[in-house]
C-alpha cells in the first residue's frame, strides 16, 4: 500500500464537503478527476472508504480510520511547512551562543533582552559548558555564535568585530596602589590578583601585561562571579583587572579606585564568530548590530 499526502487531503476534503462536487471545488480540481482519485485510493487500501449512495457522502469504517490518521498528520505537515517558510524568510532559527569571556554576561543579557522582543521565534540559548572549546563546537554546528577576544584563523568561520574595550585595574581605595596614576606590571608582584577561573591564555591581565613582562603576582585567587570579585576587591582582599564596562558602577564609589594599565593604554577588541553561511541571516545580522551598539552604552555609563 502506497499512500501520499494528497490522499489524506482528498479524504478530509470530501468528509468536510459532504460530497465530491464541493470537495472538487475546495481542492481546485474537477469532480471527474476527484472521482478517479478516490477509486485509485480505494484500490491502494483494498477496501471501500465511502458508503455508496448515501447523501451526504459518508465514510465507511475504513474511511473513518484513515480520516483519524489524516487529522493527526496533516496539521503536523502544515506546521512543518510554516516552519520551513519562516526559516526561509529568516523569521525563525536558532542562536546558541558560547562565551569565552566571563564578564560578557554584563552586556550580553541586555542585548538578548532587546533581541528576543524583535525575534521571538528564534531559539536562544547560552552554552556555557562549551565556552573554552567553542570554535570546534561552532564548526560542528553545536553552537551558532562564539563571543571571544581571541580570534583564530579557521576555515569556515567569520569573525565580526563588536567593540573595543580597555582592561582596567580596580582596587580598594585603601590599597597602596591607589596613589598611582597608572598601574604597571611590576606593581602586581606584591598583590593578590583575583581573576575568573579560566586559563591564563584567556585572561587579559596575563596575555597583555604580566606574561610579556615575566611578572608573577604574589598570589592568584579564582572567583566565578563578577559581583564577588568586586566585593573582595572592595574589602581589600586583592586587586583585579576587568573590562571597562564591568566597572562602570564602581568608578565613582568611595570604596574603589580604577586605574589604566601601562605604560601605554591597553585596548582589546571583542568579536562574534559565526559560520560563514550564517552571517547574512536577518536575525544574526540584527544580533550583531545590537552587539556593537548596546555595550558601548554600558561603557559610557
Amino acid at each position: 500500500m502506497y499512500l501520499e499526502l494528497r490522499h489524506f487531503r482528498t479524504l478530509r476534503a470530501i468528509q468536510a464537503a459532504g460530497g465530491l462536487a464541493r470537495a472538487a471545488d475546495m481542492l481546485h480540481t474537477t469532480q471527474s478527476a476527484l472521482s478517479h482519485q478516490v477509486a485509485g485510493l480505494e484500490d491502494q487500501v483494498g477496501m471501500d472508504l465511502f458508503v455508496r449512495r448515501s447523501k451526504p457522502l459518508r465514510l465507511s469504517a475504513a474511511g473513518i480510520r484513515m480520516l483519524r490518521v489524516a487529522e493527526r498528520i496533516l496539521p503536523e505537515i502544515a506546521a512543518l511547512e510554516d516552519e520551513f517558510r519562516a526559516l526561509t524568510s529568516g523569521k525563525t532559527g536558532r542562536l546558541h551562543i558560547a562565551i569565552q569571556c566571563h564578564a560578557c554576561f554584563d552586556w550580553l543579557f541586555p542585548v538578548l533582552e532587546l533581541f528576543r522582543h524583535a525575534w521571538p521565534e528564534v531559539d536562544v540559548d547560552i552554552r556555557a559548558g562549551l565556552a573554552f572549546d567553542a570554535f570546534p563546537a561552532l564548526l560542528r554546528e553545536e553552537v551558532d555564535l562564539v563571543i571571544s577576544s581571541n580570534p583564530e584563523p579557521l576555515d569556515g568561520l567569520t569573525f565580526h568585530p563588536l567593540f573595543d574595550y580597555h582592561p582596567t585595574f580596580v582596587a580598594s581605595a585603601r590599597n597602596p596602589l591607589a596613589t598611582k596614576a597608572v598601574i604597571a606590571a611590576e606593581d602586581f608582584r606584591d598583590q593578590t590578583l583575583i581573576t575568573y577561573p579560566v586559563g591564563r591564555d584567556k585572561l587579559d591581565i596575563f596575555t597583555e601585561l604580566l606574561t610579556p613582562a615575566r611578572v608573577e603576582p604574589r598570589a592568584q585567587r579564582a572567583v566565578e562571579l563578577t559581583a564577588v570579585i568586586l566585593m573582595l576587591v572592595g574589602s581589600d582582599r586583592g586587586v583585579a583587572v576587568l573590562p571597562d564596562w564591568v566597572i562602570r558602577d564602581v568608578k565613582s564609589h568611595a570604596d574603589y579606585i580604577t586605574r589604566p594599565l601601562g605604560p601605554g593604554m591597553i585596548t582589546k577588541r571583542l568579536f562574534a564568530a559565526t559560520r560563514n553561511e550564517d552571517a547574512a541571516r536577518p536575525y544574526m545580522a540584527h544580533f550583531l548590530r545590537l552587539g556593537r551598539s548596546e555595550p558601548v552604552k554600558l561603557q559610557r555609563g
